[in-house]
């Protein structure tokens, strides 16, 4: 019987590649904060692979990437550190800027 067999797609290995704006915008963080970070956040049910950057004050931002090798190789060309975050977790200087964002007034947004 063929009632359980589903005909599935076969799965991208891999996510959407890093676009040239996103790699601009990435550079463009790392040239205009200080202590920047990367962070690899790993492939999920809901998320593909993504690269965070943490500033020195714990400004971030994020992007997907196409695998964690194409976000280490960046990195290491803009000489940026980058660790995994599922070994080492998210830095605290980012919750503690999660933290200032909430408890700014939202006038100052």
């Amino acid at each position: 019987m063929a009632w359980f067999r589903r005909r599935r797609e076969p799965q991208r290995a891999a996510g959407r590649p890093l676009d040239r704006a996103d790699l601009e915008y990435l550079a463009e963080f790392v040239r205009t904060r200080r202590g920047v970070e990367a962070f690899i956040e790993p492939r999920t049910s809901v998320t593909e692979t993504t690269v965070l950057l943490v500033a020195h004050d714990g400004e971030w931002t994020r992007r997907r990437t196409e695998t964690p090798e194409i976000a280490r190789r960046w990195a290491h060309q803009l000489s940026v550190p980058i660790y995994d975050v599922a070994l080492l977790g998210y830095p605290q200087r980012m919750r503690d800027y999660n933290e200032r964002q909430k408890r700014r007034p939202a006038q100052e947004s």
